[in-house]
């Protein structure tokens, strides 16, 4: 679906209201119009992935673990800097993980190799 910049805004800013009003001993799961929001917070930061309705909360949280797994050993232990500052890296990363909106690899190791291997062709 697509939005206009200020619907957009608007979402960002009604998830971010939720998520930072949630005690930290709740799931990490919220039910957002007809979507579910799937978030994760390490450090000071958050990862926070929007689902369809019927797709598996359980998978998708396991799927920011192992993003912020990828990401720490990528970046040797991941910062908000990193993120910022590298983000085209981060979207490598993200681009060898998810094709189309899809989970397509969860290889920890063919996920590094390939982004390795990216580097070394560059």
């Amino acid at each position: 679906m697509s939005y206009l910049q200020t619907e957009k805004e608007k979402i960002q800013l009604d998830v971010h209201r939720l998520i930072m009003a949630r005690d930290s001993r709740f799931t990490n799961f919220i039910e957002y119009m007809n979507y579910k929001v799937i978030y994760k917070r390490y450090a000071g930061l958050y990862f926070i992935l929007c689902i369809d309705y019927n797709d598996n909360e359980l998978a998708h949280l396991e799927f920011i673990q192992l993003l912020v797994e990828v990401l720490n050993e990528y970046f040797s232990n991941v910062s908000e800097i990193n993120l910022i500052y590298q983000f085209h890296e981060v979207y490598a990363v993200l681009n060898e993980m998810i094709i189309g909106g899809e989970i397509v690899e969860t290889s920890k190791k063919i996920v590094l190799s390939n982004i390795n291997q990216t580097k070394r062709l560059e």
